[in-house]
């Protein structure tokens, strides 16, 4: 009789009703549908849209190109390669063929909607670096605030007051998304130019000073940025796609 394993463990077998079983008891059923469904989509939108064609020309250089960075060149090793990895020639060349598919597939997805994504998120794309002092009383940070002022330095100053573990590095916050920063103090370096001293304001019951060190705008010249947008616009798309989809799970006895 032909067994219904799917999974061997040593002597034991595993049906797939088992396995989903252990994975509803792990919490991990609902991520495994998930990941699934993602791969089901992602392979119906490959093999069928026909505005993903792809060069031959530059599928032979990928191969080329990755067989020289991995030192593949040999072609026992690339055989070896090959076989380790579960694959043949011909599979090994449709994979490279769908990853260019699947990035030209996200520059469609995206190209109408990035410049307005990222307007949307560019409060929390554009950083600022700053320093800071926290001290406990409104208090001493007027009086540290106008040594400042005075001439004093804000590092030493940092360095003997202040309250947080960045005093050991003078206070340096280090670039922080503007986004994340409170509603006020946003406001007020938003305002503030480079080498401004910014507070006393209240946080958490506690009192800073704040000095700009640099402003960092985010920009979709930014080559790293734009890939980055492009990957979330994708994953968003394939969550509507998903989320449309009619699926009901079936299991066999």
């Amino acid at each position: 009789m032909e067994s219904k394993a799917f999974l061997t463990v040593d002597d034991g077998e595993l049906s797939i009703r088992d396995c989903l079983r252990y994975l509803q008891s792990g919490n991990k059923l609902q991520q495994f549908i998930a990941d699934v469904l993602r791969q089901y989509v992602l392979e119906q939108e490959l093999t069928t849209r026909e505005d993903l064609e792809i060069d031959d020309a530059a599928v032979q250089q990928a191969v080329i190109d990755f067989r020289i960075q991995q030192d593949l060149t040999d072609p026992p090793a690339f055989q070896e390669f090959l076989k380790k990895n579960g694959m043949d020639a011909i599979a090994f060349q449709k994979q490279i063929t769908n990853n260019f598919k699947l990035e030209k597939l996200k520059a469609i997805v995206s190209g109408e909607r990035l410049q307005e994504y990222f307007i949307e998120r560019k409060v929390f794309l554009d950083r600022v670096i700053l320093s800071r002092i926290i001290v406990e009383s409104q208090d001493m940070a007027e009086e540290l605030k106008v040594q400042v002022q005075e001439g004093g330095s804000f590092e030493a100053l940092a360095q003997e007051h202040s309250i947080t573990d960045d005093r050991m590095v003078n206070g340096m916050m280090g670039p922080v998304s503007r986004g994340t920063l409170p509603d006020e103090i946003r406001a007020k370096i938003d305002a503030a130019e480079v080498g401004d001293i910014v507070g006393p304001l209240e946080l958490e019951n506690r009192w800073g000073l704040f000095r700009v060190e640099k402003q960092l705008d985010a920009t979709l010249d930014d080559q790293q940025l734009q890939q980055t947008l492009k990957g979330e616009l994708f994953e968003r798309w394939l969550s509507e796609k998903i989320q449309k989809m009619s699926v009901r799970l079936q299991v066999p006895e």
